[in-house]
């Protein structure tokens, strides 16, 4: 259900290097979402750095939204980015195993094994 990798890069490297795979892969971040200083500036001791990168492939999510609109609350796809005991890590969950969940339809199936496969070569291209 995870992917995830882990980087010898630094958690703003491999962060910023994210971010250009995202666009090489025909996909746009639409926004990253830094838990880590929102933990942080909220009083919480919190040690790790956390971001969240939302990404998107407007084609794709044009697709899915067609065919079934309550998928609206799955998009759109996350990719973090994460310190874990001093290891900087790259991860997303699925998005076919998380859409098979949600719906049964083989045309949606095989949509979200094409941006799996896109994701995942996000997260290896960063690493």
């Amino acid at each position: 259900m995870y992917y995830i990798v882990e980087s010898n890069k630094s958690f703003d490297q491999a962060s910023a290097d994210l971010a250009v795979a995202v666009k090489n892969n025909g996909f746009g971040v639409l926004h990253v979402h830094d838990i880590g200083n929102t933990l942080r500036s909220k009083g919480v001791a919190f040690e790790e750095q956390c971001k969240v990168f939302e990404v998107c492939n407007p084609v794709q999510a044009g697709r899915v939204l067609s065919t079934d609109m309550r998928l609206n609350m799955a998009l759109p796809c996350r990719i973090s980015v994460y310190t874990e005991l001093g290891e900087t890590k790259i991860g997303l969950i699925k998005p076919a195993g998380m859409l098979s969940m949600l719906s049964q339809d083989a045309g949606l199936v095989d949509i979200a094994k094409e941006v799996e496969a896109k994701t995942i070569q996000m997260v290896d291209e960063a690493k």
